[in-house]
């Protein structure tokens, strides 16, 4: 449980009076506004969504990705053991066997390299998660505690005169001060995480097959395929 886990309870029961309030409206020309345009969802359900979001998957995926290397590096050394034969046939399996090498573990193309890259983008959503959980826990640390949140809770109480409500009574200025201070700090995160994925689109393309080139009809040696002896080892 971190500091979100624990903020949450009391976090979304004023959010739910924020959302009360801010559906009769905000004050005309509130900073509100542009973030409720943005974000197409009112705070509560804004929080709701984001805590769902938790690192401890991210870094677990990160983990069992890594894990996977080993596997390619089996296959790797395997095609890496020295034959015992020659001729055109083992010219043909050498060059076809270096080429599915340079697939697997050779440089950031390669699958080895993807998957790495796969481990460290996770890795990386993983510190933006804690970060931005991190982030949200603070904000609503201080509207929880703040001045706004006192005019909310009387302006959406069982007593309150109705009279005193609307976008510009100090219920509704309130919620619109609030929903932009946790709508503020959403928009970072979630910023946050499509700069991450432009960052490492890249590295989290396909990996295709590079192909080794068209061979000559004729060998290294000057013959046509198939007019040299093949010659196997044992």
């Amino acid at each position: 449980m971190d500091a979100l886990d624990r903020l949450a309870e009391p976090g979304l029961d004023l959010l739910r009076r924020v959302d009360t309030l801010l559906a009769a409206g905000a004050p005309e020309g509130h900073r509100v506004w542009p973030l409720l345009r943005r974000m197409q969802v009112l705070p509560g359900e804004a929080l709701r969504n984001f805590l769902d979001l938790r690192p401890a998957p991210l870094a677990g995926a990160g983990h069992t990705i890594r894990r996977q290397v080993h596997g390619y590096d089996h296959a790797c050394g395997a095609l890496t053991d020295p034959v015992l034969w020659s001729g055109p046939a083992a010219a043909a399996y050498g060059q076809s066997r270096a080429m599915l090498l340079a697939h697997l573990d050779e440089g950031p193309e390669s699958l080895v390299g993807r998957l790495e890259a796969t481990a460290g983008y996770a890795d990386a959503l993983a510190d933006w998660v804690e970060g931005s959980r991190l982030a949200v826990a603070r904000a609503l640390s201080d509207v929880i505690g703040s001045a706004e949140a006192v005019a909310v809770l009387a302006a959406t109480s069982v007593t309150r005169d109705s009279s005193h409500s609307g976008p510009s009574s100090p219920g509704g200025a309130g919620a619109a001060e609030i929903a932009a201070r946790v709508l503020a700090v959403l928009c970072v995160a979630y910023d946050g995480a499509e700069t991450l994925l432009r960052q490492w689109a890249p590295s989290l393309a396909e990996s295709p097959l590079r192909s080794a080139g068209i061979r000559s009809r004729r060998d290294s040696a000057g013959g046509l395929p198939g007019t040299r002896t093949t010659r196997v080892g044992w």
